[in-house]
């Protein structure tokens, strides 16, 4: 049996300089050969958004099942997620969730809120998830650019939560991993502060202990408003037996046959003599005429015009035009 997907990873969170109550809260869980990561920001009354976030990440790590497709079972473990954080508040308090499961090769994403999960390859990074945020959604469409929305007041007013409302609908991803790729999950309270150079500047530069830390540090340096929150994990090598999929591309067709002309024989030595005599007497005759007939030869007829008339490969009937 081939060794499994080796992952290394480290967190930290700090409760930053204005915040009385860390409501942050993240876990992982060895399951089978995958190793599952999880990050939550809680939010709610005074202690609400704390028990939110810690029992939606006992929650997930309890009910996930990977199966024969670990994104199903992603999704899966927030909907249990959420029936829990929802039947305990009421609906008056709520955490986002991202999640990561590294698996066969593959990582596996589900989100929901702006917690973010990143990836970190070669030195240039790329937001895995997409922000369930009222900024997120106006960055999405164009209407404010990255550095506007860090320095916006409503960054933090987020439509989509687990346990805010009865259902709760989970974004998905999959993405195939490399060795060295490095993933960073965070809380708005760091990736709000900082920029995706930044980010991918400390997580390639640092060990992942000392990465985590900087990039706490680094939140705090400037300002700390809210909780903070990094999980930082590495991929240190593959799982050799799992094969990588192969693109089958389909040989062109060979081209048609052309058949070759005919082979033309030459003529014996007899054929050739009949023919030069039959060319002779031919010849002797179209004098003999031309000099016994004097008639005015006819006058020439001109061609007659040929209508070039091409048989169709096929008709195509015309579809009906919908009636509005």
């Amino acid at each position: 049996m081939g060794s499994p997907m080796r992952v290394r990873y480290s967190a930290r969170t700090d409760t930053g300089k204005r915040r009385e109550i860390n409501q942050d809260a993240y876990g992982s869980a060895e399951i089978g050969q995958g190793t599952l990561l999880i990050v939550c920001d809680g939010m709610g009354g005074h202690l609400a958004g704390e028990v939110a976030s810690k029992l939606a990440v006992e929650s997930i790590i309890a009910a996930f099942q990977p199966g024969e497709d670990p994104a199903e079972g992603l999704r899966q473990a927030f909907v249990v997620a959420n029936q829990r954080v929802h039947a305990e508040g009421r609906g008056s308090m709520g955490t986002t969730a991202v999640a990561v499961f590294f698996w066969h090769n593959t990582l596996y994403v589900a989100n929901v809120g702006d917690s973010r999960a990143y990836l970190v390859r070669e030195g240039q990074i790329r937001q895995l998830t997409h922000d369930h945020s009222l900024i997120g959604d106006q960055v999405a469409a164009g209407l404010l650019t990255a550095e506007e929305a860090r320095a916006s007041n409503i960054r933090n007013i987020i439509t989509r939560a687990i346990g805010h409302l009865s259902h709760v609908e989970v974004d998905l991803f999959r993405e195939p991993l490399l060795p060295g790729d490095t993933i960073v999950l965070s809380t708005d309270g760091m990736h709000g502060l900082l920029t995706d150079e930044e980010i991918a500047a400390i997580a390639s530069m640092h060990p992942l202990d000392v990465a985590a830390r900087r990039l706490v540090d680094e939140a705090n340096a400037r300002g700390g408003p809210d909780n903070i929150t990094v999980v930082i994990a590495q991929v240190d090598g593959l799982d050799p037996t799992i094969s990588e999929s192969v693109t089958v591309v389909a040989a062109p067709p060979p081209p048609p046959a052309v058949a070759a002309p005919p082979t033309v024989k030459p003529l014996s030595r007899v054929g050739l003599a009949l023919a030069t005599l039959v060319l002779v007497v031919l010849i002797g005759l179209g004098v003999f005429v031309t000099a016994t007939d004097q008639r005015t030869p006819p006058p020439l007829l001109s061609s007659p015009t040929i209508a070039a008339t091409a048989t169709p490969i096929s008709t195509v009937t015309p579809l009906p035009t919908a009636t509005p």
